[in-house]
């Protein structure tokens, strides 16, 4: 039976952890307002470049780019996308199970992120890149990532490149996705608000133009697409991880101060225990 001090000592201990999760609910809530904002503003934008690309990719006729190359696969890269840093919940959890699911001795990493690296080190796959991306993802990050898996696509080292990252909803849900990332096509598996289905874009048979020609026109087009792409993807990543960390510290949060009441009532019940005992303990002794 825990004597009162050890309550006592065990309410400070809860304390003293309750006032560091609410100071980092408090830091994550801040962050995640602005992840949010990032991440939502460019949907727009990116949904746009999407229906360009299948609009353009489709009606090309018999004309092709290495990035829409579609091969055999007898290797593939993965990029896989999480957090720097835990106490997220399970965000970076639903993320590996994921990446789990895909034969180590045929499939290499790209890491972004700490947590993605520790993974892959700790069950021995192969990665071939790490990168690192901050709170307030980077253009720049974006690309040098996206620079990277297009060379090794193009230079015959693999034959799909997948993505396998964390889709903002809301706070307080974020989903874990794996979306094809080379070569260039259709996202299978996810609906784009605007962007008509493959049998729409087949049936359409109006004449198109490409000034001055597809070779130069898909030569510039097709890096920026796979660079805001991979861009927006940091930025969903970032508002899911702010935004989980911020729903795990509140709970954890509630969590110590309900344990705290707890305790308080025990501690209570305990102290006026032994005071009635001594009363007790008096009473007797007087009588005597």
């Amino acid at each position: 039976m825990q004597s009162t001090r050890d309550i006592r000592r065990r309410i400070r201990s809860v304390s003293s952890t309750a006032q560091i999760t609410k100071a980092m609910q408090m830091v994550a809530a801040s962050k995640m307002r602005k992840a949010q904002q990032a991440a939502l503003a460019g949907r727009p934008f990116v949904q746009l470049l999407y229906r360009m690309q299948r609009e353009l990719t489709t009606r090309l006729g018999e004309f092709s780019h290495p990035l829409l190359q579609v091969r055999e696969i007898r290797k593939r890269a993965i990029i896989l996308v999480a957090a720097d840093k835990g106490l997220c919940g399970a965000l970076n959890t639903n993320v590996f199970r994921l990446a789990a699911k895909y034969d180590p001795e045929s499939t290499v990493f790209i890491a972004a992120g700490r947590r993605a690296a520790q993974f892959l080190a700790r069950t021995r796959r192969q990665m071939v890149a790490e990168f690192s991306y901050s709170d307030a993802p980077r253009f720049p990050d974006a690309k040098a990532i996206a620079v990277f898996a297009s060379d090794l696509f193009l230079k015959g080292e693999v034959d799909q490149v997948l993505l396998i990252a964390t889709k903002f909803i809301n706070t307080l849900m974020q989903e874990p996705r794996c979306l094809e990332y080379l070569p260039v096509g259709e996202i299978k598996g996810v609906k784009i608000p605007g962007v008509e289905s493959e049998a729409e874009l087949a049936a359409d048979t109006s004449e198109v133009l490409f000034e001055p020609s597809p070779k130069a026109l898909l030569g510039l087009f097709l890096p920026v697409y796979l660079n805001i792409y991979m861009y927006q993807v940091l930025l969903n990543a970032k508002a899911s991880e702010h935004s989980a960390r911020m729903v795990s510290m509140q709970n954890a949060t509630e969590s110590a101060e309900d344990l705290i009441r707890d305790l308080n009532l025990e501690y209570n019940k305990r102290r006026q225990g032994n005071i009635t005992q001594e009363l007790l303990e008096i009473a007797g002794g007087q009588a005597v």
